[in-house]
């Protein structure tokens, strides 16, 4: 095996503010994996408040590069295994190398991914389309970039002195689905006073009212809330699963925060054990890292993968967004052809 490995730092159509901060572009490593006369791809979107940076992910691929080559990989979930102990303190990574390693491992089946997780996961009825995020801005340049770009459900970015004045300037100017992400932005005081209100707007359900230690305050909210409550920041490795029960309506699984594909897969099974819906979400992957995403699709209740959209630039190709509805190609694997090693 042979891994090789390509930085990007990929800029943003417009400056995304969340309640944490704003960037302008989002740092991102992709990871190769080549074996049997085939390559899989994975990606690693690097988070400032997860500190770990793209530097970090590389030199942990420098110094233990021959401990990932050698490992004589079956297929993708032994190999997880063996890289979590490789690298514990880096799930980001784990989390590249192991989506590579499924594309790698659906096209030596010849397989597309999502044909591959039916032996783990029962598909849904109706599978989900994606939203599009509006990240925090004016009301007015929100209303903005909602009316560029029409679609069938937003995520809108909360977290502000404005909230209900944002969430009613958009309702009036759509008459989408509205999803709330505060992002962890608000104390319980202020969550069961806006939650109602924005019931009454018409939103669909609230991701992360509450810091995401506050289980006490979970308790209380999930229990008066009005409005469907999924974890974010509170649901971030499988052992999380189990605490969101009781505390939230459902979770949000980001692919690159619990270390991967092999481990999401684990995580939707036990969310269903415990009646938790499902989301799978973004980091504002590339198409590469989208795609994996998007073949959990069949598999979930609601998907946020509009990391694609939500970029000037990408580095792949494999994914089309038809107003929410997300088609990808009939290769196998992740089915994308990477071409940011084109540049």
């Amino acid at each position: 095996m042979k891994v090789n490995w390509y930085p990007h730092n990929l800029p943003f159509q417009h400056p995304f503010t969340i309640s944490k901060g704003t960037k302008t572009h989002q740092p991102s490593l992709v990871v190769s994996l080549e074996q049997f006369g085939l390559t899989g791809y994975g990606e690693a979107p690097a988070i400032t408040y997860y500190d770990i940076t793209v530097e970090k992910m590389m030199a942990d691929l420098e110094l233990k590069k021959m401990f990932v080559e050698k490992f004589a990989f079956t297929e993708p979930s032994r190999y997880w295994h063996y890289l979590h102990h490789l690298l514990p303190k880096n799930p980001f990574l784990v989390c590249a190398l192991d989506m590579a390693a499924w594309d790698m491992f659906g096209k030596l089946k010849g397989k597309r991914l999502d044909t591959l997780f039916a032996n783990e996961l029962t598909p849904v009825a109706q599978p989900p389309i994606c939203d599009y995020t509006i990240g925090i801005d004016t009301v007015e340049k929100m209303v903005a970039k909602m009316k560029e770009k029409p679609w069938p459900i937003y995520k809108i970015k909360v977290g502000t002195a404005n909230d209900i004045a944002i969430v009613k300037a958009l309702r009036e100017n759509t008459d989408a689905v509205l999803r709330v992400d505060a992002n962890a932005g608000w104390d319980l005081d202020t969550a069961l006073a806006l939650i109602p209100q924005l019931k009454e707007l018409g939103v669909e359900l609230i991701e992360q009212p509450l810091a995401k230690d506050n289980w006490e305050g979970m308790k209380v909210l999930f229990e008066r809330s009005s409005l469907p409550l999924y974890a974010d920041e509170a649901c971030v490795f499988e052992q999380d699963v189990e605490k969101c029960a009781g505390h939230f309506h459902g979770i949000n699984i980001k692919l690159t925060k619990c270390s991967g594909i092999t481990p999401a897969l684990r995580m939707i099974k036990k969310a269903r054990e415990l009646n938790l819906s499902v989301m799978v979400g973004s980091m504002n992957e590339s198409t590469v890292g989208s795609a994996a995403i998007a073949h959990l699709i069949p598999y979930i209740d609601h998907v946020d993968m509009d990391g694609p959209l939500l970029l000037a630039k990408d580095i792949a190709t494999g994914i089309a967004y038809d107003m929410g509805k997300v088609i990808y190609g009939n290769g196998p694997g992740l089915g994308i052809v990477y071409k940011g090693n084109e540049e």
